[in-house]
C-alpha cells in the first residue's frame, strides 16, 4: 500500500532502488528517490530515544515513500522543540522507520537510514547538534560539522531546496 503516490526516478543511467524495512521485516517501504539531505544529528533527545550516540536520519518528501508491506503504529512523542515527533513504528518488533518532526510536518519523512537494506548508499551530509555529541565521537573532515542546527539556504544543494520549496508550495 503505497504512502503516497510516486515513480522510481531514474538517476544517472539507471533507476535506483532504495528499500528497508523492519527487524521482523512486516514492514518494507521503498524511497522512489534519492533523499533532499542526511542529518546526522548529536543531541541529547536523539540519543535517549536511539539508546545510541546519534541518529542518522535521510529527509525525504512523504510523498517519495512507498509502503510495500505492513501497517506503521505512529507513535507521538516529545522533542526539545516542544512540537515533538510522530514517529513510524513496527508494530510488532518497535523498529523505528521514519519520523516527522513537529517542524517539517507531515509532508517530509525523516527516514532512519540504518533501517534501509544499503544503509551505506546515504552518509551524512552534514553532522548537527554537536556540541552535545560524545566525546569519543570522531566527525569526519569534509564533511560540515554544526554546534547547532544550520541554515538550510547555505548547506542543501539547490536541486533539494527546489524539490523542498515545490512539496511546500503544492
Amino acid at each position: 500500500m503505497p504512502i503516497a503516490n510516486g515513480d522510481l526516478k531514474t538517476v544517472g543511467a539507471s533507476t535506483e532502488i532504495f528499500e528497508g524495512g523492519c527487524d521482523c521485516q512486516f514492514i518494507r517501504y521503498r524511497l522512489t528517490r534519492t533523499p533532499l539531505f542526511v542529518h546526522c544529528c548529536h543531541c541529547r533527545w536523539c540519543q535517549r530515544e536511539t539508546g545510541s550516540a546519534f541518529v542518522l536520519n535521510a529527509l525525504i518528501e512523504k510523498a517519495c515513500v512507498e509502503l510495500l508491506n505492513g501497517q506503521p503504529q505512529m507513535v507521538m512523542t516529545p522533542s526539545a522543540s516542544g512540537r515533538g515527533q510522530n514517529i513510524a513504528r513496527c508494530p510488532h518488533c518497535r523498529v523505528a522507520l521514519w519520523s516527522h518532526y513537529g517542524g517539517a510536518g507531515p509532508l517530509f519523512a525523516f527516514i532512519r537510514v540504518g533501517t534501509l537494506d544499503d544503509p551505506d548508499r546515504f552518509p551524512p551530509d552534514i553532522h548537527i547538534f554537536t556540541t552535545s555529541k560524545q566525546p569519543w565521537v570522531v566527525l569526519p573532515e569534509g564533511v560540515p560539522v554544526m554546534r547547532e542546527y544550520y541554515d538550510r539556504e547555505q548547506h542543501w544543494p539547490k536541486e533539494s531546496l527546489a524539490r523542498r520549496a515545490a512539496v511546500l508550495s503544492a
